[in-house]
């Protein structure tokens, strides 16, 4: 197979025409990051009217904003994109980041009835990829697997979860899967996202991990929902399995937050309705010739994307640079990839592309954590960075 490549027609939405498209851009003659937009196959820096990410999305009409944004031309589209691609990278010209800066970067868990049996699967096999096939039969068996039309903290799961609890087989993913109380965690810290065309990372210690294709909410600081993009919230299976504590072991490790490649904004063609409808495909591509697909789609999500937002963000928790919400997917992989009942895992070199007509195509390299590039540009540097450029 070939390598990681990306182009306009791979990159952009199908009505990229009329969608409201903002990104980051890091600029080698600033030393620093720059908010640009997409206008007719050309990139502008924008960062003159918003600084950050961050202040147009606190604006109260991003999308409105943004339009009405002068720029400075970085050229075309294209040629940004030719360069984003990391492993053969100019760093002397422009390239694509995460489009996203100071916002929190949260998550939300165990949103879909077929990845929440996987997570009880993982968590009963204690992370042992050989046992997996087994429970996976045993759970089906005692819950079925069309959980999709049950409302999380209805009477009914109420009344499934009594059942469960007295077969012995409750589990504290079902208690977030099918409870009044959504799982919300961290998924990284800010700034430390990767995007399209950079290498995202997989801890080395992980034998059994995989993709997550998923739609990322954007939340304003006040609650609004002002847009949406494209993640990979890249999973240890086997670490999670361990242990529930190990969350943030299996979770939030250098470069293994993927998000991108742009955002768009809300507006008379883009609403949260579209997201509620979206679907999302995957599609992982090794070096060894295995290539396997995948969906996720939100209208069999168990909890609705405003009712997920509000669980995060509001009286209870407040976030003054606004937050971006992993929505949680469909897809959970049980192929085998190398032998039989082992499963699928992750190899170096992978080429994982998760795209969605409205939003693009989000593609990255995966590698060990500890060989992608070391997260070095934080808050303080992009502090420094934006107020020697006369930004702030």
């Amino acid at each position: 197979m070939g390598g990681l490549t990306l182009s306009t027609a791979t990159t952009l939405p199908t009505d990229f025409s009329k969608a409201a498209l903002a990104g980051r851009v890091f600029r080698p003659d600033a030393a620093g990051p720059s908010v640009v937009t997409v206008r007719e196959g050309e990139v502008f820096d924008i960062s003159r009217a918003f600084a950050t990410m961050r202040d147009l999305c606190e604006t109260s009409a991003p999308a409105a904003a943004l339009r009405g944004a002068e720029g400075e031309s970085l050229g075309p589209l294209e040629a940004i994109l030719a360069n984003s691609v990391e492993a053969t990278r100019d760093s002397t010209r422009p390239y694509l980041l995460a489009p996203i800066d100071l916002q929190a970067v949260k998550a939300a868990g165990v949103t879909f009835a077929v990845s929440m049996l996987e997570r009880v699967i993982e968590e009963r096999a204690r992370g042992n990829a050989d046992a997996a096939a087994a429970i996976r039969e045993e759970i089906n068996r005692l819950v079925g697997n069309d959980l999709a039309r049950l409302k999380p903290g209805s009477p009914e799961a109420m009344r499934l979860k009594e059942v469960l609890v007295a077969q012995g087989a409750w589990s504290q993913y079902l208690e977030v899967g099918i409870g009044p109380d959504a799982e919300i965690f961290t998924k990284a810290q800010p700034l430390s996202s990767v995007g399209t065309g950079a290498d995202a990372g997989i801890h080395a210690i992980s034998t059994w991990n995989n993709p997550e294709p998923e739609v990322v909410l954007v939340v304003a600081s006040d609650g609004r929902i002002v847009g949406a993009t494209l993640g990979n919230d890249v999973n240890l299976r086997d670490v999670e399995g361990r242990s529930a504590l190990l969350l943030g072991k299996a979770k939030d490790n250098n470069a293994s937050c993927a998000v991108g490649p742009f955002l768009r904004f809300f507006d008379d063609g883009f609403s949260l309705d579209d997201v509620r409808r979206m679907h999302v495909t995957l599609t992982v591509e090794g070096e060894d010739g295995f290539r396997m697909e995948g969906f996720s789609t939100i209208e069999k999500i168990s909890r609705d994307p405003a009712d997920l937002a509000a669980q995060m963000i509001g009286k209870h928790h407040q976030y003054p640079d606004g937050a971006v919400l992993f929505l949680g997917t469909l897809f959970a992989p049980v192929e085998d990839r190398d032998a039989p009942g082992k499963g699928f895992t992750h190899k170096v070199g992978d080429i994982v592309t998760i795209a969605a007509p409205q939003l693009g195509s989000l593609v990255n390299r995966m590698r060990h954590s500890q060989d992608c590039a070391p997260w070095t540009f934080g808050t303080g540097q992009l502090m420094r960075n934006l107020a020697k450029r006369g930004l702030l």
